[in-house]
């Protein structure tokens, strides 16, 4: 019988080492596939412009030069362009906090039947394509005044953002115990008093991971601000993509102003990492 315990112990530890060792495989074949494409931008963003169009393409550089980032960062219209896209989505993360915080306590707090409605009639907007609500957004900004300036742009894409950080913010709402607001308006808090000294506080890691996706959302976003933009608040995408030369596109520093434009956003997330885990753990436990 001890001999038996024994094989069958030794054979669970060896399905567990292989099942790990099979994970750990897959894991690094998801980490290559998905970091590659920034590496290869990367790479060719120190690459010579007889490189970055050589056929077949290499992924190290031959020559290794910061000519592309000097033509890049140095072209008019790109600090401004960094400035735009900053204001445009710091105001779309604004707006969209702003509302998605009131919207999703109401929701996840009252649940009354509207506010079902509500949060699938979100939902459905999110799945409404941003081509199809493009170009009657321009013209509605055209129409109050509001061409070409980052606040018509930040509303734009706030349409894109509020909807999954109302979800967000829901399924955070839904994890923080009644007991808490309870025992703060027993204290003396009113209703608002214990949402701004109690339970925000308990959810701030999950209003930072919707503040994470919602700049992401506008950072990221090209469609609109090429519709919406055309020379006072054009963002960094557009600009991007306006790269070319007498010979076709400037892959080099497009590639250069793109790894540039990148470095906000991952230092944006280094900085709010243990909120954002904070968040994600908060989002994923009902208390």
């Amino acid at each position: 019988m001890r001999q038996r315990r024994g094989a069958n112990r030794e054979g669970l530890e060896a399905g567990r080492r292989s099942t790990r060792t099979i994970l750990w495989i897959l894991l690094a074949v998801a980490m290559v596939l998905y970091g590659f494409p920034f590496l290869y931008l990367l790479f060719t963003s120190f690459k010579t412009p007889i490189d970055t169009i050589a056929v077949p393409p290499t992924i190290l550089p031959r020559e290794w030069t910061l000519e592309n980032y000097t033509n890049a960062l140095g072209r008019s219209g790109v600090l401004a362009s960094f400035i735009n896209s900053i204001q445009t989505a710091v105001i779309s993360t604004l707006l969209s906090l702003v509302l998605a915080v009131p919207a999703a306590y109401g929701i996840t707090r009252y649940k009354t039947p509207s506010g079902q409605v509500f949060i699938m009639a979100a939902l459905v907007t999110r799945m409404v394509p941003p081509v199809a609500i493009g170009i009657p957004l321009a013209s509605m900004m055209a129409s109050v005044g509001l061409s070409d300036t980052p606040i018509a742009l930040s509303i734009a894409h706030t349409t894109i953002s509020l909807p999954l950080s109302i979800w967000l913010m829901c399924s955070f709402f839904e994890s923080v115990p009644r007991d808490l607001e309870e025992a703060a308006t027993v204290d003396g808090c009113s209703r608002l008093g214990a949402l701004w000294r109690v339970v925000i506080p308990v959810v701030s890691g999950g209003i930072a991971v919707t503040a994470i996706f919602a700049f992401l959302a506008s950072w990221n976003e090209f469609l609109f601000a090429l519709l919406m933009t055309a020379i006072r608040s054009q963002t960094t995408p557009v600009v991007i993509a306006n790269f070319q030369t007498q010979f076709g596109l400037d892959w080099g520093s497009m590639t250069a102003l793109a790894a540039v434009y990148s470095i906000p956003v991952i230092l944006l997330t280094l900085l709010l990492q243990r909120k954002i885990v904070a968040g994600m753990t908060l989002g994923a436990v009902k208390g």
